[in-house]
């Protein structure tokens, strides 16, 4: 999930990192400079602030329809604060059903409570 987000520039790689994947994919010294530049998150939509993709619309709309819901139980859970997106990990798996296959999307982000001053 990381090494995509690197490819869309939403995240960016350590120079060694991005050496080492253009060695082994043979890319020149471009994506070698795109891959370690400064990434400016939220940018591989363009400039679309809704997905037309259906697979990220699907994500939009789970926000969209759960969004309040997730964050109530996160609260819940743990106090009042948010999830990071910083210290993250995300995994996709394929599960098979009888009823066809089904995708899981685990996020697990470190909890951050809001600070009182």
């Amino acid at each position: 999930m990381w090494l995509a987000s690197c490819v869309y520039g939403e995240n960016s790689m350590l120079p060694a990192m991005a050496e080492k994947l253009c060695g082994l994919l043979d890319l020149d010294q471009s994506a070698h400079a795109f891959l370690t530049q400064y990434p400016i998150k939220g940018n591989s939509l363009g400039e679309r602030t809704i997905p037309t993709d259906p697979l990220l619309y699907r994500f939009y709309e789970i926000l969209c329809v759960y969004g309040t819901s997730i964050e109530e139980v996160i609260q819940e859970k743990c106090g009042d604060g948010i999830m990071s997106a910083i210290d993250f990990t995300m995994a996709v798996e394929k599960v098979s059903d009888p009823k066809g296959a089904r995708v899981v999307v685990h996020m697990n982000g470190k909890f951050l409570p809001y600070r009182r001053f």
